[in-house]
């Protein structure tokens, strides 16, 4: 296979990201982990008809499940369609799903999904470990945008 049809293959295709987590979080570290669908919530995720918004994961029996992600009905799917919200499991190799179960038992740990997208034709979710923010951390990094901001605009007008 030539370098370039492998690049195309290796496209990443975002389909919804979880913007608030990044506001809501600091980011210890990421996984990417599969995620186990059924019927018709493939065709429903590939059209984008998905929501991450509180969502959230945890280790139960060695396994990793995804919880209060809402995949909309596919509008095709009739009968054939599932609950939008039912837990859904994450595939994931043993030691993957051990050293998250670690990170979790320790106190103010989270696992909450980032993003997900289709990868090689396969739909993939980026799991973060995260920990929760203070509200001060909250105020503190707003603040520090709104800094950048700003210092943005006046570099723009300095350089006209």
């Amino acid at each position: 296979m030539s370098q370039k049809n492998q690049s195309k293959q290796d496209d990443i295709k975002v389909i919804a990201t979880n913007r608030k987590a990044y506001h809501d979080y600091f980011i210890e570290e990421t996984i990417e982990a599969g995620i186990e669908l059924k019927g018709t919530e493939v065709k429903s995720v590939r059209l984008g008809h998905v929501n991450l918004k509180d969502s959230f994961a945890r280790v139960e029996d060695g396994e990793v499940f995804l919880y209060n992600m809402h995949i909309s009905p596919y509008e095709k799917g009739n009968i054939f369609n599932v609950d939008p919200m039912r837990d859904r499991r994450l595939l994931l190799h043993r030691h993957e799903i051990n050293r998250l179960a670690g990170y979790v038992q320790q106190k103010g740990y989270t696992l909450i999904p980032l993003k997900i997208y289709i990868k090689r034709g396969k739909i993939k979710v980026e799991l973060a470990v995260a920990k929760g923010k203070k509200l001060y951390d909250k105020r503190e990094a707003i603040a520090k945008r709104d800094a950048e901001l700003e210092i943005k605009k006046k570099m723009k007008e300095y350089l006209r």
